[in-house]
């Protein structure tokens, strides 16, 4: 290609690029960028590979299940380029080590799906002036844009406050269409070959949305915000925060259980013990009816989260109530909503029916 050459390709084997996660996002990305010759990889999660993610992380075979993720992935890539340095950190992205990790990278992509990891990492690149490029996904719609400090906004000038906890499910929670991550991180993967190359015009300053039902690519153009406290004119915010806290995620205002202040939490072996006593209370299940197709709990009762205000009705005050989704964090969402209405004997299942497979039945499809 005249527009690569063998410089093009002498710049690519000369970056680093930095990817944060290894699952859907960061799969695809890595397997590009290491096909297209990038000299250094370095990969960052703490997970490690699970059957369940397998039809979107699509680095990781059925071989590799119970490996670390970044281990995987490296043995993965060393198979498409043995040339490519992957540097690997099995360990979670904090403020403690980001400063200290990405200084030597050029490109940082960010292939996460929390909304805390989000607003660290761009405070971090914004900092030290490297370029941010992102995505997300979610069920059948995915968007990806840049953030390049210096020549264009920032996340925070895209979004200036993060979302309540648990207002929006993750991948694992809300589900997401395999294929989805892969037309995203190829973007992304795309993007970070552009930043390398210096060709093209990359997607700062627009965010891409994507819509697989409609096969639909659409674009918005965003502009930097000159009271952004992070690359405004005036920053407020000069260095690295407590992310969890800002995004209401701080330890202070957990129970020692994790659940939030005010919500009583029960796990799923002292669910099993009130059913085996007979105890009287009623279970709510508050996913997605597709959701309830795949598993239940026994005697519970499907009340999705949107629909719970208007069906309230169908509960009463005076019952000890449980409610429970598929980790715990719209059903913690449904606890506070039963509680502005008056609701007092609220308990939330603890890891939700995830926990209830894995601590209780082993026959529940977990997904």
């Amino acid at each position: 290609m005249p527009e690569v050459g063998v410089e093009g390709q002498e710049k690519l084997k000369a970056a680093k690029v930095f990817l944060i996660g290894t699952g859907g996002l960061g799969s695809p990305a890595a397997l590009y960028l290491a096909a297209a010759g990038i000299g250094t990889l370095g990969l960052i999660d703490f997970d490690v590979v699970d059957f369940s993610n397998l039809q979107r992380q699509i680095i990781h075979t059925t071989k590799s299940v119970n490996q670390p993720k970044v281990d995987s992935a490296k043995e993965r890539i060393a198979q498409i380029n043995p040339n490519v340095k992957v540097v690997t950190y099995n360990e979670r992205l904090t403020r403690d080590n980001i400063m200290k990790i990405i200084k030597d990278y050029d490109v940082i992509l960010d292939g996460t799906d929390n909304f805390q990891t989000r607003y660290l990492v761009n405070d971090a690149c914004v900092f030290t002036k490297k370029p941010f490029v992102y995505g997300s996904i979610f069920r059948f719609e995915g968007q990806a844009t840049v953030f390049y400090p210096g020549k264009g906004p920032c996340y925070r000038c895209l979004f200036a406050e993060p979302p309540p906890p648990g207002m929006v499910p993750s991948c694992a929670e809300g589900g997401v269409l395999g294929i989805l991550p892969g037309v995203i991180g190829v973007i992304q993967a795309t993007e970070a070959v552009k930043l390398i190359l210096k060709k093209g015009e990359p997607l700062i300053g627009r965010l891409m949305l994507y819509d697989a039902l409609k096969m639909n690519f659409r674009e918005v153009k965003f502009r930097r915000n000159p009271k952004c406290p992070v690359c405004g004119d005036h920053p407020t915010i000069k260095e690295l925060i407590d992310y969890e806290a800002f995004c209401g995620l701080t330890r202070g205002e957990e129970t020692k259980n994790g659940a939030k202040m005010g919500i009583q939490e029960i796990t799923a072996t002292e669910l099993k013990e009130w059913m085996d006593k007979k105890k009287k209370f009623v279970l709510v299940d508050v996913r997605e009816p597709s959701e309830y197709a795949i598993n239940q709990i026994p005697g519970a009762k499907l009340i999705p989260l949107g629909a719970l205000a208007e069906r309230a009705n169908e509960l009463d005050t005076a019952d000890e109530i449980v409610l429970h989704c598929h980790f715990g964090g719209r059903s913690a969402n449904a606890c506070e909503i039963l509680q502005k209405m008056g609701f007092k004997k609220i308990k939330n299942l603890a890891g939700g029916i995830d926990a209830w497979s894995q601590q209780v039945d082993p026959n529940c499809p977990r997904y």
